[in-house]
Formats: structure tokens, sequence, C-alpha cells
């Protein structure tokens, strides 16, 4: 008889009992990341409806909108030359009456190495673009984690990427989440980080120039026009688990929009 248990992480307990909102850092306001941050008004307003303090989103991008986004991202012809993290931003707190942030900079050190103001959040969410970017933030996440606050402690790192008919999203614990006594479950504390374990394969991933398109069509040819929606429905679903469920046996997944697979990956 095979009595191996299931291998499970519970989720930190600040995230299901906070005293204030979740502050959450979102680097990138692209295809997927402007996706992103209107799922993440959907999961504040769940979570508010079920008594939670809510979430505190932080939009880290010093991209301005062209018309090359208008389509695949979620602009209007309008907003063409603003900065997308401020233009997502004034449309969120318009909607939904909250007071959340934009940054028009880069999520990444300065030139003398100084980590960013505001990089501390209880949850990190990636969608960028380059794979040095991905390596980047992991630097400043392993930084900012040996910083003991007891404000804003970084807890979990979510990892959106895809190519142009596949992606994946990872979620990684920044250090280890204390994690309670099971008999049913085997616990897992820590879930690495995407550059740690999949490291080669995102550098193996990155071939084709991602020099920025001059016209939607040309987007379209690196990038299908759903695959960013279809990986952010599926990755905040992961995110919300951790909240509703208060525990996952998956900490993320590979999808192919071209033949519609999904293959989950576990916690262990």
């Amino acid at each position: 008889m095979n009595t191996a248990k299931t291998a499970i992480h519970f989720t930190d307990n600040y995230l299901l009992n906070p005293t204030n909102p979740i502050s959450v850092n979102l680097i990138g306001a692209g295809g997927t990341g402007s996706k992103v941050l209107t799922a993440l008004m959907e999961i504040n307003e769940s979570l508010i409806a079920l008594g939670h303090a809510g979430l505190q989103v932080r939009l880290w991008d010093d991209d301005v909108i062209t018309s090359a986004n208008l389509g695949r991202q979620r602009f209007a012809e309008s907003e063409t030359g603003l900065y997308k993290s401020v233009a997502l931003i004034n449309r969120c707190n318009r909607w939904a009456g909250t007071n959340w942030k934009a940054e028009t900079v880069k999520f990444e050190k300065d030139n003398f190495g100084r980590l960013p103001e505001e990089a501390r959040a209880v949850i990190t969410i990636t969608c960028v673009d380059g794979v040095q970017a991905r390596f980047g933030v992991a630097e400043i996440l392993k930084e900012i984690s040996y910083l003991r606050h007891y404000q804003d402690e970084p807890k979990y790192w979510v990892d959106f990427g895809n190519s142009q008919h596949t992606g994946q999203v990872i979620l990684s614990t920044i250090g280890e989440i204390k994690q309670p006594n099971s008999e049913k479950y085997q616990t897992v504390a820590s879930l690495p980080f995407v550059t740690d374990e999949f490291g080669e394969l995102l550098k193996q991933s990155e071939q084709e120039d991602n020099t920025p398109s001059c016209s939607l069509a040309k987007a379209l040819e690196y990038q299908d026009l759903f695959i960013n929606s279809s990986l952010t429905q599926m990755g905040c679903s992961l995110l919300w688990n951790l909240f509703r469920r208060g525990m996952t046996e998956y900490k993320g997944f590979f999808h192919n929009l071209k033949d519609f697979r999904t293959h989950p990956i576990k916690v262990a």
C-alpha cells in the first residue's frame, strides 16, 4: 500500500489574517502585467468582501504607451504617450476607489548598487520580458530578505513568463515559510526561485530578440493575442488559492496555447 503523503505548501499566516492590506509589487505593465493588474483588482474586491484587509499594489514600469501596445495590452488610443503604470493605476483607482501607486522607473538597483525605494513588499509579481530582468529581481529579493523589518516582510514571488504560444507561471517563497504540523500532509516550507530552478531553461528560451515592435501586427508575430490573458487567469488563480484555501499542492504550471495543454508543477 502506498502511504506517501501529498506534499503541500501552507500559506504564510500573515496573508490570511493581515492587520493591514497586503503589499504587492507588480513589475511590468505590458501584455501580461496590464491584465494581472485587473485580476488583482478582482482579488482585492473579493478579499474585502470576505472580511480581509485586501491588497495595496504598486505597479512598476518605465515604458510609455505606443500604438503598438493597443489591442494586446489594456490601453486605449487616447492614452498613447502616457506612462503605462500611471494610466493603469489611475484607471484602477477611479474604478475601485483604491489608493494604489504607480512607479515610472524600472525595478532595479541604481548605478551605485542601491535598492529601489519601496522595493519591499509581501508579494512580488514579475511580468517582465527579459531573462536578465528576472535575475535582477531575484538578486534584489534575496538582498531585501536579509533586511529584517516586520513591516512588508517579503514572503512570495510569482513570476509570469511567455513566448509566442507558450508560457509558465512559477510561485517561489522568499526564504522559508513556517509550516504547521501536519499528520496528513508532507509540508513544504521553501519553494525555490524560478531563476534557481529554471535558470538554464530561461536562458535557452531567450534566443529571439525582444526589441519593441513598431506595430500591433508585428507584435503579434512575437506573441499570440491570448497567451497573456490565458496565463494571467491561471496564474492569478494560483495566487487566489493561497488566500482562499490557505494551501497549495502546486507551485505553478507550463502552458501551451497552441495545443491547449497545461502541465502543473507540484510543490515537491
